[in-house]
């Protein structure tokens, strides 16, 4: 183990299990309702130092000891009413069942960035639903510009911290001297206000990683199977089937991205859009390089989709996420009345707000707000009876075929 004093619990020993999560029970009994498995893969192996209570393998033992070390905790907290929820480092095959799970300690560098997302991509595509990372790298201190592109990164996630070895990650301490919209406190703030927003949308993909196993960030191909360029993308990802994510890994903000073929039945009407920029479209099958501030990165939102948000949410406890919430739609959307379609063609991204308001208002401009009643209905009954919220998804969602036969008003 690390540190001097410590000793490796035999997770194979019911009694050293009981005992062990007897101590968390005492904690939970104080409010504690998550627990960090840190450490967990330094685990001994040599048979003349190792004997295990069920007489397993040692060598064998080496990888499996995260799993039943995991399971302990997360079978503990569910012992006691809760519901298990860790922040694992260490995992093997199977570990995907006790959620979640970030990447353990890295360098502060855009190099080690960029690490970090080829790693957690591969973690995604090993099964596991939950992964993220150390927003700003563990070992060292980083630079102002890596610790600002590291939080646009973090915060587009299932799950964000902020974690450093030797020195804080508090925003106040990196690029007191820049400008004020250049600011760590203020490009923390941005994001964390997006990523607020984004919590409707982050619930309903997280719902689809418990339920099905696709990754709440996925590798392209995974969305995009058909687009041959997918398979060798590793500096940008899908957050969700709708958002198309590409970090910037570079001191002067300048990053190359490409955009997939979506198999939109209307290829030529159906643009990816900025998400900072509703009137900036992008081509499909095509590469962009663009220059980047601390203020926006590659965000993109898929033709044929309906993202769920709520810019009113303050918090993650602030309650009904129905109030306040928004779709924001970019079309045209495939099977659908095409009437309905128009606007969304004419205009770009059009918002609904709800509840309230006219059915069909005129076509919207670009990132437009309309209103309609219908869409808090339809969001509260896909809710209320278990099935997945109305929003155009990738071709695993289970609830595609549910979500043709709603119609967007516009």
């Amino acid at each position: 183990m690390w540190q001097a004093g410590t000793a490796i619990v035999d997770f194979t020993n019911p009694d050293a299990c009981k005992w062990y999560s007897s101590h968390l029970a005492r904690l939970m009994a104080l409010g504690v309702d998550c627990f960090k498995t840190d450490f967990g893969e330094r685990i001994p192996f040599n048979p003349a130092q190792v004997r295990y209570h069920n007489a397993a393998d040692p060598v064998r033992m080496h990888n499996f000891y995260s799993f039943i070390y995991n399971k302990t905790v997360y079978e503990a907290m569910q012992s006691v009413g809760r519901d298990g929820c860790l922040f694992a480092r260490a995992a093997t095959a199977g570990g995907q069942r006790f959620p979640v799970h970030w990447r353990g300690d890295c360098e502060s560098t855009f190099v080690a960035m960029a690490g970090t997302l080829r790693g957690g991509l591969s973690l995604g595509l090993s099964g596991f639903g939950f992964w993220a990372h150390d927003i700003g790298g563990f070992e060292g201190t980083p630079s102002p510009a890596v610790y600002k592109r590291w939080v646009q990164f973090g915060l587009l996630s299932s799950h964000s911290r902020l974690h450093g070895s030797d020195s804080h990650r508090v925003p106040w301490l990196f690029g007191n001297d820049h400008p004020e919209s250049e600011k760590c406190s203020t490009v923390l703030r941005d994001c964390v206000k997006r990523k607020l927003s984004l919590l409707p949308y982050l619930l309903r993909t997280g719902r689809e990683a418990h339920q099905n196993g696709i990754p709440v960030m996925r590798a392209m191909f995974l969305e995009f199977p058909d687009d041959l360029n997918m398979y060798q993308l590793d500096t940008q990802y899908m957050l969700g089937a709708n958002l198309l994510v590409a970090p910037v890994f570079s001191e002067e903000g300048k990053v190359s991205f490409y955009v997939p073929h979506t198999g939109h039945e209307n290829a030529a009407a159906a643009k990816w859009r900025s998400w900072f920029d509703h009137t900036k479209t992008y081509e499909q099958g095509c590469w962009y390089t663009e220059t980047h501030d601390f203020n926006t990165l590659p965000l993109l939102v898929r033709p044929g989709t309906v993202t769920a948000i709520n810019p009113k949410l303050n918090a993650p406890e602030d309650g009904d996420y129905l109030a306040g919430l928004e779709l924001l739609v970019n079309g045209p959307l495939e099977g659908r009345d095409r009437r309905a379609d128009r606007g969304l063609e004419e205009g770009g991204l059009g918002r609904h707000d709800s509840p309230g308001g006219p059915r069909r208002p005129a076509p919207a401009p670009p990132a437009a707000r309309c209103t309609g009643r219908r869409e808090t209905q339809y969001w509260r009954e896909w809710r209320e009876d278990g099935r997945d919220e109305p929003e155009r998804r990738g071709r695993h969602a289970p609830g595609a075929r549910l979500a043709q036969r709603r119609q967007i008003s516009l």
